[in-house]
């Protein structure tokens, strides 16, 4: 189906509660979903939360708590985040759902050993619990996981692995050629450097007795899937794969429209799992590969790594109730750039606030809202504003063909200040002469303004059309069409 469009974000580890990193990743994903929405494409937008592995059983434990009841609770802060950022997500999906998510890993399995490409062995080496994944001594930074800081525990211990290195050339051909597509450049290029230095087997199980937390793999009871052999697949089972009405059958019609993934939104720490163990546990499995990886960076608070010790951890929850929902959104979109690392401060944030949305958009609409109240309006433009908004509508579109979404957000700021300035030298509220010129162009800016805002801020844009008396629906540029304004409470309240 080429009308259609399928996103997912990587599903959040539930071993600590919801962070800034995790709503960049849900926000991201979303503008995108509610782009190919409005555009008519028949959409689908799954998020969800990783709830097996040896971390998330530790953290159970540590908080004195069954891993289910744990791993509950923890999805449930996750789903609330997901609502407290208007994430237009069609599905959520769990891993620890044995009605949902395991059947289809167990038929992913079955075929990779159809494929040949699963084999048992005894494996010696070193086992980060934090990453979830071996690693070798080369990974180590002074002997420790450079992303979690902790010497990785020597396990030694047989396993269900594999066959990552019989895929090594079709992957170097497959990323090299973008069949699948990696954004930005400097990560495919930093896969492609990691592939190059030889791909070795992987271990896709761990001994139940260490591990019982998990999928058991079929056939051997003593043994549970690997916990991202497991996770991977939901990507699958979240639109019905292993559902379908028979045992070679894969999936159910939404698996059948959907798959394959146009985009899978992740973070540059769990990079190598999506764009070489899973593109590999695809084309064993003989299914299609996703589109496009879109990795973003990590966001840093004054330049260091978030932590509890250090004590710069960010609230999403609390930032959001403060300042409102599309305050966030719009920080994490403008001042994150999409695929780098950026940096929040409550101060920077606050920052941003007033120069961006009390001072410019909000500005805006309340001066044009004030002058317009009440007021019958024939919509209208002149040539020299219907340029600069073809021009901006032009920027905007680039913007997201290349999946920058700071860049398509600056767009529409540009087209801001633009409509900024055609007030102040208009100078509307100097007489009925100036006043009936400038409002129904001014009018007309605020509606693509809205219309570009829509998959970034839907709440912001949705109370513009209203304060235009406008259906969002209608997405025609309506010149010459009578509207009558009302004005409405100050998007952005300054602080």
């Amino acid at each position: 189906m080429s009308n259609k469009f399928y996103i997912t974000t990587a599903i959040a580890y539930t071993n600590a509660p919801p962070h800034i990193g995790f709503a960049l990743e849900l926000v991201q994903a979303d503008v995108l979903a509610r782009l190919h929405g409005l555009r008519g494409e028949k959409r689908f937008f799954l998020t969800g939360t990783d709830e097996h592995g040896r971390k998330n059983m530790q953290a159970a434990q540590g908080a004195g708590k069954k891993p289910e009841e744990f791993v509950d609770e923890m999805a449930g802060r996750f789903e609330k985040l997901a609502r407290a950022l208007n994430v237009s997500n069609d599905d959520f999906i769990r891993t620890s759902d044995q009605d949902r998510h395991w059947p289809g890993v167990v038929q992913f399995w079955k075929q990779l050993q159809e494929s040949g490409d699963l084999y048992k062995a005894q494996y010696e080496g070193l086992y980060c619990s934090g990453c979830e994944a071996f690693k070798k001594q080369s990974d180590l930074e002074d002997g420790m996981c450079p992303d979690h800081g902790k010497v990785p525990d020597r396990v030694k211990e047989e396993n269900w692995f594999f066959r990552l290195s019989k895929y090594q050339k079709e992957l170097t051909r497959i990323i090299g050629a973008d069949e699948l597509r990696i954004v930005p450049d400097t990560r495919k290029n930093e896969v492609l450097s990691f592939i190059a230095q030889g791909l070795e087997d992987v271990s896709f199980s761990r001994p139940r007795r260490d591990l019982p937390w998990g999928v058991p793999v079929p056939g051997d009871d003593a043994q549970t899937i690997y916990v991202w052999a497991d996770a991977l697949v939901n990507y699958l089972t979240g639109i019905g794969y292993g559902h379908g009405p028979g045992d070679r059958v894969q999936g159910t019609e939404r698996f059948e429209t959907f798959w394959p993934a146009d985009i899978h939104v992740i973070g540059k720490d769990i990079l190598r799992f999506h764009a070489v163990i899973w593109p590999a546990m695809l084309l064993s499995a003989r299914l299609t590969l996703p589109k496009i990886l879109l990795v973003h960076g990590h966001i840093l608070s004054a330049g260091k790594k978030m932590s509890k010790t250090i004590g710069n951890v960010v609230d999403p929850f609390a930032i959001v109730e403060k300042y409102g929902v599309d305050a966030v959104r719009y920080f994490l979109l403008k001042e994150i750039p999409t695929t780098a690392d950026g940096d929040f401060t409550e101060d920077r944030f606050l920052e941003v606030y007033t120069s961006s949305l009390a001072n410019n958009l909000g500005n805006l609409v309340g001066r044009i809202a004030a002058l317009g109240k009440d007021q019958e309006i024939t919509v209208q433009a002149g040539q020299d504003i219907q340029e600069v908004a073809k021009r901006a509508w032009a920027e905007y579109e680039a913007a997201f063909a290349a999946l920058r979404l700071d860049e398509a957000l600056g767009a529409v700021d540009k087209f801001v200040g633009f409509g900024n300035e055609f007030v102040e030298r208009t100078k509307p509220w100097e007489g009925e002469h100036n006043l009936h010129g400038a409002l129904p162009q001014l009018a007309w800016m605020l509606g693509n303004i809205a219309w570009m805002l829509a998959p970034l801020l839907p709440e912001t844009a949705r109370k513009i059309f209203d304060q235009l008396g406008i259906d969002p629906g209608d997405t025609a540029l309506w010149e010459g069409e009578s509207i009558k304004m009302k004005k409405g409470a100050s998007l952005f309240p300054r602080f």
